[in-house]
């Protein structure tokens, strides 16, 4: 029987007709590759670009946030199991054509469109039309994502895509094996730095779970590679783990672990790093590399506080690396 390659992550999967993937969204349809989420999102929402997280661009504004059903990994922790690891049939969804979203965006005061919630890449065609779209009509493209795929995926999407944060889980294979279900996180560590040269808007995401990715050791070598290969000012958001999905056994991250995996980043150069999914005191707020003077305060993710003038902080007139129009 023949098969058809999907190959728009590194899984590769190689399908017969009527076949689906191990993302459940693309399907071996009559010897081509067909999306099944194509104009289908299972979620739509406005959000507040913070939620992302973005704290680097565009800050205080609202994103048309849209997520198709499907996830080409398998994590786990997963936050949105119901929806990522799930196919399209058997969920609720709504009919959105890609050129109605920026339509929909620009009705409801977003700037921007984030492809979220689920794995984006895995619904590129739908992802990249919208994304197209909403460069011709001057609407900001975000998207947040894992980074799983192959580098014409990554580079295609280049074209169109504004703004990402991508989820590095880790810098080690054996925790992508054991915890996401791929085999290595170069593709990951790939994706990023492609992005980067493509002059990408990243921050970074590392949701800390005790006993797997926690340890100082860890934390650094992470944090080392993001200063060698994306530069001392990506942004860095460390996210606090509760236990959900097929992750129960382990306990919430210690408020304490977020706070040491911030000072490890600093010392280690960098010079945004945040906290997430924890009330900490300043955890969240936009401080000047150069004085010190906080520039932008945050309360979960509501900003109430935005000091900086055309990207410069209002104190020692240092530029703050973003993108903040």
């Amino acid at each position: 029987m023949e098969y058809v390659v999907c190959d728009i992550c590194p899984r590769q999967c190689r399908l017969k007709s009527g076949q689906t993937g191990v993302c459940r969204a693309r399907q071996n349809v009559d010897g081509r590759i067909v999306l099944l989420t194509y104009g289908l999102p299972c979620s739509v929402n406005v959000d507040p670009v913070e939620k992302k997280p973005l704290y680097h661009f565009l800050p205080g504004s609202k994103t048309f946030s849209i997520g198709m059903a499907g996830c080409n990994i398998n994590c786990l922790n997963c936050q949105n199991a119901e929806i990522s690891q799930s196919g399209p049939l058997g969920l609720p969804a709504y009919e959105l054509p890609s050129g109605a979203t920026v339509a929909a965006a620009t009705e409801r005061g977003c700037p921007s469109i984030s492809y979220t919630y689920t794995e984006p890449l895995v619904a590129f065609e739908y992802v990249r039309d919208c994304a197209e779209a909403a460069r011709r009509a001057g609407v900001r493209n975000v998207l947040v994502t894992a980074g799983y795929g192959t580098p014409a995926t990554i580079s295609e999407l280049a074209k169109v895509i504004d703004a990402a944060n991508v989820d590095l889980k880790s810098i080690d294979d054996k925790f992508y094996r054991e915890i996401c279900g791929v085999n290595s996180v170069k593709p990951v560590l790939d994706a990023l730095n492609r992005w980067r040269e493509a002059v990408v808007w990243l921050e970074v995401t590392v949701l800390l779970i005790p006993t797997k990715n926690d340890s100082d050791k860890a934390i650094s070598d992470l944090v080392n590679w993001v200063v060698a290969n994306l530069g001392r000012e990506v942004p860095i958001h460390f996210s606090r783990f509760f236990p959900i999905h097929r992750l129960t056994e382990l306990p919430p991250t210690p408020i304490e672990t977020l706070a040491r995996a911030v000072e490890i980043a600093n010392a280690a150069g960098l010079v945004y790093a945040y906290t997430g999914n924890a009330d900490v005191d300043g955890g969240s707020d936009t401080v000047c590399a150069g004085c010190g003077e906080v520039l932008i305060r945050r309360q979960r993710f509501s900003v109430f506080d935005n000091r900086l003038q055309e990207g410069k902080c209002v104190s020692c007139g240092r530029v703050a690396t973003g993108v903040w129009r």
